[in-house]
């Protein structure tokens, strides 16, 4: 799995019309832009930016999965407006944003490095940080963390297996790709964390964030295996990825505690907004990265209409 992410969105306004007549319009995010994200498109970047665009990458996977359980809880409380803004926010991030940074970083390599490097996150996934979190949480005495995290040390030791076999299937051209896994979705209402170690919390915030990325990443592998011609490989990356966010984040995110009411969603929303540290466009001209440069003002930009639109959706709730 993997540890960097980003965000940004450029928000269009559109009217939303809610459940009821009285429900005002909300602010929508417009239509997200398409990017290739093929080697050839990453110019060579100082070490810093680089480090700048990963940082960044990591918060906007993490949004996306959180914004996505907020919609389906907003949906759920009858808010469905806001879940629809939630929706829209999320897409427009995965889509769009994530894309051109992923891009300007050059995360997407050849169908083969690609499985290196996603072989290179299960690895260290399988063999220690979920093996270390499970001890940890054991001698907490946060014991349905520990079986979570041991649960998922297993999954990720499959999930390199199977990619160890789709790399030699690529780069050989001998054996198959094997079948995708099958998600064991897993529902998160709305609800206190179950987990009481300062330490057990922390590690599942980790955990979160590497597994919303590895979502990411594994879609845009996707995306570029079928691009390539190579159907059975995407449909692995595919089905690692909705394992990922819908059986491995989930059930994280339901012991954490991470969705509550709507309106206590709309507040964290608002704040991850500014959780990007500020002067990265700065850092990027300095050291003439002026591509990088030119994203981070737009997505400074982009954040604070993402913040405006939470802000409207939660004064309307009242």
């Amino acid at each position: 799995m993997f540890r960097h992410s980003i965000r940004a969105l450029v928000l269009g306004l559109c009217t939303l019309t809610a459940a009821t007549p009285a429900a005002a319009a909300m602010a929508l995010p417009a239509p997200a832009p398409q990017y290739r994200t093929t080697p050839a498109q990453a110019p060579e970047l100082r070490s810093q930016t680089l480090s700048d665009l990963a940082t960044a990458m990591k918060a906007e996977a993490f949004a996306y999965a959180c914004l996505d359980l907020f919609a389906t809880e907003a949906d759920r409380q009858a808010h469905p407006a806001v879940g629809k803004l939630f929706r829209g926010t999320a897409q427009t991030e995965l889509d769009g944003y994530l894309r051109q940074a992923a891009a300007l970083a050059g995360t997407v390599g050849t169908n083969g490095a690609n499985l290196r490097q996603a072989i290179s996150g299960e690895t260290y996934e399988h063999q220690v940080m979920y093996r270390r979190f499970a001890e940890q949480a054991r001698a907490d005495g946060d014991l349905k963390a520990a079986e979570l995290f041991t649960e998922l040390a297993r999954d990720e030791g499959r999930h390199r297996d199977a990619y160890r076999t789709a790399l030699s299937a690529v780069t050989t051209g001998r054996g198959a790709v094997p079948v995708p896994p099958k998600a064991d979705r897993v529902a998160v209402p709305a609800g206190l964390p179950k987990v009481t170690a300062a330490r057990t919390k922390a590690n599942l915030q980790t955990a979160m964030h590497g597994e919303a990325l590895a979502h990411a990443k594994y879609m845009l592998f996707a995306a570029h295996a079928r691009q390539t011609g190579h159907a059975a490989l995407a449909r692995l990356f595919e089905g690692t990825a909705t394992v990922e966010l819908r059986e491995h984040f989930a059930g994280e995110a339901a012991l954490a505690g991470l969705v509550g009411t709507t309106k206590a969603n709309l507040r964290k929303a608002i704040e991850q907004a500014a959780d990007l540290a500020p002067g990265l466009a700065g850092r990027a001209t300095s050291v003439g990265d002026t591509a990088v440069a030119r994203y981070f003002r737009n997505l400074a930009a982009g954040e604070a209409g993402h913040a405006a639109a939470f802000r409207q959706a939660l004064n309307q709730l009242g």
